[in-house]
């Protein structure tokens, strides 16, 4: 395991927004969590990077307890984030972007080469001189995916990639993922069913601050607490 949360809790004057959760995630694993607005898996998130210290519980990290270590620390150990707002440097290239992410660990011959094979492998090779700030919303959210993913983060956090995406793109980032299988762990934020069902090996389903089942992906759509919970409506689409 990578990462374990034991009894895990965080309060917001006398409503608590994440209550016990105990949770594990093995080495090279892709691990999607999935909840209706207010289940706390947000906030679990937070926790998870350092934004939020926890009202009480422990949160291990590679062996060590970072329960209410800084963004920072929690960074330096291994952790890269994507928030659902693509945060680049606009005025830059999507090499330069990712260049000046990969100058953090690499000289500047090195840098400047794993900028080009990262340009490679999410398929942007032909927008290297495409200022960021003018790319099209799912390109921007593949660069930002590139400068996380080129820093070598042992653990991947992403809040809804998919969100916003047109069909091609989804079905790029879907195959994007895939091939980064095994090769880092992931945490998954997302809604869309469909997009889970392409890429999850196991679902965490929040409700209530709590975990509600914990499954594979076929076996939780067919659960009824989270057709209850969650899918309602929406469960019969994602069949």
């Amino acid at each position: 395991m990578i990462l374990q949360t034991q009894d895990l809790w965080c309060k917001f004057g006398g409503v608590a927004a994440v209550a016990g959760v105990d949770f594990s995630l093995e080495d090279g694993e892709l691990r999607c969590l999935i909840g209706a607005n207010g289940a706390g898996k947000s906030t679990f998130f937070k926790m998870l990077t350092g934004q939020l210290k926890p009202t009480s519980g422990t949160i291990m990290l590679f062996g060590q307890d970072v329960t209410g270590a800084s963004p920072h620390t929690i960074a330096r150990l291994g952790v890269g984030v994507k928030t659902q707002v693509p945060n680049l440097f606009n005025q830059l290239t999507a090499h330069e972007n990712l260049y000046i992410a990969a100058r953090r660990h690499l000289p500047e011959r090195q840098a400047t080469e794993a900028a080009g094979d990262m340009l490679e492998e999410i398929q942007l090779s032909s927008y290297a001189t495409t200022v960021a700030g003018r790319l099209a919303h799912g390109h921007r959210q593949w660069l930002e995916l590139g400068v996380i993913l080129i820093t070598e983060p042992k653990l991947v956090l992403l809040d809804e990639p998919a969100a916003g995406m047109t069909v091609g793109e989804v079905e790029r980032t879907v195959a994007l993922l895939n091939r980064l299988r095994g090769k880092r762990s992931f945490i998954i934020v997302e809604h869309d069913m469909h997009f889970i069902r392409r890429i999850a090996q196991k679902v965490t389903v929040f409700h209530r601050g709590q975990v509600l089942v914990e499954d594979d992906i076929d076996a939780v759509l067919r659960n009824s607490k989270v057709r209850e919970a969650y899918l309602g409506r929406r469960g019969g689409e994602a069949r």
